[in-house]
């Protein structure tokens, strides 16, 4: 063996260290007065949360939904709610997109596309596939918009509570402009480029939904295991309880399972299916082979195909038996 760096192991990867080159964190959350106004574009779970809290923040927003129903209720939190997609952004100092996938989003800008206002930033948040990323960054060049690649990690609660973590990536010199949008969203701005063309921050968020993701998937099948076997769940779970193999998240989705509480918390099992095929197509197309994603994007579409596709993606249990 040489010198070199083992292989398969990342750039400043360390035994029992990571780190992630060109990362800047942002601690000090810099506190503006300025007031924007945003345009919403997605008001699902994850979507109505962050507009109202960006309507309570003092912020103007405009929020529109494909199916206005959605966005409706936002209107009570002080939201204009549009009726079409130029009526949301045409005024707008931000847009904020938070749809399914990466086409989606592509086909509701095309519908904005007359009239969005040159220099507009573009705060892109869905999680979609890297060539997504280079589709939409390309998008916004045209159209003279300032592009920052920002999904984000949390769920339902944290989403409501303004508590989500952004992970974001674009250029410096429009930072002042989206930090009161993360601010009023987020408790923690992670920076993770200069180019949102690049996906740094969507590559960093598979990374983590690979985590995610798979953790739900043992969960389920160490509840299911149990049930077959005949062994108490709480046996297992009392078992691990405060050791290294403990974790919160176990819990939380065991007890989801145990108690038939499978209402969505922001990831339904549908959606955990596409990000579950994203992330092997992102693993493919880097030379890494992914059998544990791939084998959890069977068991979610097992799960949707017997009913359960809208329910939390912890009901992915269900597809351990027939």
């Amino acid at each position: 063996m040489g010198a070199g760096r083992p292989a398969g192991r990342p750039g400043g990867w360390q035994p029992g260290r990571l780190v992630l080159d060109n990362t800047v964190e942002d601690e000090s959350r810099v506190m503006t007065s300025e007031k924007l106004t945003v345009g919403v574009l997605g008001t699902g779970i994850m979507g109505a949360a962050m507009a109202r809290n960006l309507a309570r923040a003092g912020h103007t927003v405009h929020a529109w939904n494909r199916t206005r129903a959605k966005a409706e209720p936002l209107s009570a939190d002080g939201a204009h709610v549009s009726d079409t997609v130029a009526d949301a952004v045409r005024d707008a100092d931000v847009i904020l997109t938070m749809l399914y996938d990466g086409d989606a989003v592509l086909d509701v800008m095309r519908e904005a596309a007359p009239v969005l206002r040159p220099g507009a930033a573009w705060i892109q948040s869905t999680t979609s596939s890297l060539e997504s990323v280079g589709e939409l960054a390309e998008f916004a060049n045209r159209h003279d918009l300032v592009f920052y690649d920002a999904p984000v990690l949390g769920t339902r609660q944290p989403a409501e509570a303004g508590q989500l973590t952004v992970l974001a990536a674009g250029p410096v010199s429009g930072r002042e402009t989206v930090t009161p949008v993360f601010d009023a969203v987020g408790a923690r701005t992670m920076w993770v480029g200069e180019e949102g063309a690049a996906a740094t921050a969507t590559r960093l968020k598979l990374v983590a939904n690979s985590w995610v993701l798979a953790v739900t998937n043992a969960a389920g099948e160490a509840l299911a295991l149990s049930k077959g076997l005949g062994v108490d769940p709480q046996d297992f779970l009392g078992l691990i309880a405060g050791g290294p193999l403990d974790m919160g998240y176990l819990h939380a989705k065991s007890a989801a399972i145990l108690n038939d509480q499978l209402t969505p918390a922001s990831f339904a099992v549908t959606t955990a299916e596409k990000d579950a095929r994203l992330i092997v197509q992102a693993g493919a197309a880097n030379g890494v082979r992914l059998d544990v994603a791939a084998a959890g994007a069977e068991r979610f579409a097992r799960a949707a195909a017997q009913g359960h596709g809208d329910e939390d993606m912890a009901a992915a249990y269900f597809a351990s038996f027939d």
